[in-house]
């Protein structure tokens, strides 16, 4: 028998894909697309179109309309699309397959706020949109000429944007109180030793070798003094301890932002616990279970994270930091992948930075937000790099994140 290699779909290693394999991780995202919102409307049956409003998630009919418009936008409408970077973002598109779906989905049309009352098409023609935009972006892929990093940035673009938001379809079955069936869990973590790394510099971002965010952009030199880091995320034990030390109740734990937050929100547990006393007892996709105390602590605020840090005499690790001990401890027991990790950095671009086309992923959250590291449970391989960015504001406990810290 002939021992024939699978493509893997999942592998990080899709950042430099070509054609054919790209053809393949399109198809299987978009049907892992599809899998999610059958798992929502089985679980929330005539409810799908009137998901309850919050200020953090965006309606499931929204997000499967604005993943469409997303791909159709820089693939099927855009005429520079070869140019990849080099395409100017302001050149007229081509029409939609869908009149209506620039109003509807371009978030420069449509903000957050407004999402919830806009008139969008039901289940079926937001399926059917889906359908008809990935049949136009596999064919164009099947007919582009090159098979450089220019020709294919927009279909790697559209393929992990596509990851991104049905990740953010994992979230709001949490926040929904819903199980779809579709996520292997959390698992349980034995606590390792923490590592020590010498000093030494560091090459922190990206080089321009297959798809790269623009916020990756550019790979600079920085100088990193000894550092001795956490080989896995703070786990559940170990956070009660702050809990049950009244951390929420002492104000020299917190950063005055954190603590106008803690009396704002009225907290004394993290979102979604019910009890930390003798065990955690959280809500876990609409059930109620006893949290396993070697278990990564998860839905943690920066504000939190902060604090136990503080409380605990140590620090949030730099994202320099991070990166680094991502990739140098990879054969000493560092392990990431769990749950996205806090680090100390406000969101800001690298050196050098140039914005790409759709510097609308990053630029408004420059200054303003807080540099996650790693990925969840609930993030697809390919999606996965220690050179990876992502953010979100100080607040955010509704993500699945959390923390390592670091010797002060």
């Amino acid at each position: 028998m002939l021992d024939i290699e699978v493509p893997n779909v999942e592998s990080p290693r899709l950042r430099t894909a070509g054609k054919d394999m790209l053809s393949l991780a399109l198809m299987d995202a978009r049907n892992h697309t599809l899998r999610w919102i059958g798992a929502c409307e089985e679980a929330l049956g005539g409810r799908l179109m009137k998901v309850p409003q919050t200020p953090e998630l965006n309606p499931p009919l929204w997000t499967l309309g604005h993943v469409g418009w997303f791909q159709e936008h820089w693939i099927g409408r855009n005429v520079q699309r070869e140019r990849g970077e080099q395409c100017d973002p302001t050149h007229p598109k081509l029409a939609s397959i869908l009149p209506e779906a620039d109003s509807l989905y371009d978030p420069r049309h449509a903000p957050q706020e407004s999402r919830w009352a806009l008139p969008l098409p039901d289940l079926q023609a937001t399926k059917q949109y889906l359908v008809d935009t990935l049949e136009t972006t596999l064919e164009l892929l099947d007919g582009t000429r090159g098979d450089d990093d220019a020709s294919l940035y927009f279909y790697r673009l559209a393929l992990f944007h596509e990851d991104a938001h049905i990740e953010s379809l994992a979230v709001l079955s949490q926040a929904l109180g819903f199980d779809a069936c579709l996520l292997t869990l959390l698992p349980a973590v034995a606590v390792r030793p923490q590592l020590l790394f010498p000093a030494t510099r560091w090459m922190l971002g990206s080089a321009p070798d297959g798809f790269v965010f623009d916020n990756e952009r550019a790979p600079h030199e920085v100088s990193l003094p000894e550092f001795e880091i956490d080989a896995q995320a703070v786990n559940w034990s170990q956070y009660s301890e702050f809990v049950e030390d009244g951390g929420y109740d002492e104000r020299s734990f917190w950063s005055d932002a954190g603590w106008d937050w803690v009396q704002q929100e009225g907290r004394r547990v993290p979102r979604y616990v019910d009890q930390m006393r003798q065990g955690v007892l959280q809500q876990r996709f609409g059930k109620l279970v006893r949290v396993p105390s070697v278990q990564p602590a998860v839905h943690l605020s920066w504000f939190e994270a902060d604090a136990w840090c503080r409380w605990a005499g140590r620090r949030l690790p730099s994202e320099a930091e991070w990166e680094a001990a991502a990739h140098q401890g990879a054969t000493r027991g560092f392990r990431w992948g769990d749950v996205w990790e806090w680090t100390s950095n406000t969101f800001r671009p690298y050196p050098g930075f140039v914005p790409g086309p759709d510097a609308a992923l990053s630029q408004p959250y420059f200054g303003a937000h807080k540099v996650l590291r790693g990925a969840s449970f609930a993030t697809r391989g390919r999606m996965r790099s220690p050179k990876l960015r992502n953010f979100a504001a100080p607040q955010t406990d509704h993500l699945f994140c959390g923390f390592r810290s670091c010797a002060l």
